[in-house]
C-alpha cells in the first residue's frame, strides 16, 4: 500500500531545491568527487525551519547519490558543523499544521562555506 502524502508535503518536496539550485550543486558535487583538494564554493542554497534555529547552508549534491547534500548544518543547539545530510530526511520533519522545512527565497552566498563555518564556530549558530 503506498502511503498519501499530505498536500503540502508534496509540495515541499517539488519545490525545496529548484532544478536550477540542484543543478547548481551537482555541479559543484561533480566537481569535487574526483579532486583530493577540493573546492570550497559559496553555498547554493539555505534551509530553515521557521519555528526554530536549525539551519542548512548547503553548497552540493553527491553526484552518485542526490537526495546526500553538503553543506554547514546547524540544528540550534550551538554546534555548527560540516556535515553530510540526507535531503529526504530533511523534508520527511512535519510539526503540526504541515509545517516543514523551507528555502529561503532571498538567500544570496556573500562568502564561502568555510568562511560562514569559522564564523559559525565562534558565533556558536550560522548567521547568514
Amino acid at each position: 500500500m503506498q502511503q498519501q502524502l499530505h498536500p503540502k508535503s508534496q509540495e515541499a518536496k517539488l519545490t525545496l531545491l529548484t532544478d536550477e539550485i540542484r543543478e547548481a550543486m551537482l555541479a559543484n558535487g561533480r566537481a569535487n568527487a574526483d579532486r583530493e583538494e577540493t573546492t570550497d564554493f559559496k553555498p547554493v542554497v539555505r534551509l530553515f525551519f521557521p519555528w526554530g534555529a536549525a539551519t542548512w547552508l548547503l553548497t552540493e549534491l553527491d553526484p552518485k547519490n542526490p537526495d546526500i547534500a553538503f553543506g554547514l548544518c546547524d540544528l540550534g543547539m550551538g554546534c555548527p558543523e560540516l556535515g553530510y545530510v540526507s535531503l529526504e530526511e530533511i523534508e520527511s520533519v512535519r510539526f503540526p499544521g504541515g509545517i516543514g522545512v523551507e528555502r529561503d527565497l532571498r538567500f544570496v552566498a556573500t562568502k564561502t562555506l568555510s568562511e560562514y563555518a569559522d564564523e559559525a564556530h565562534r558565533l556558536g549558530h550560522i548567521n547568514a
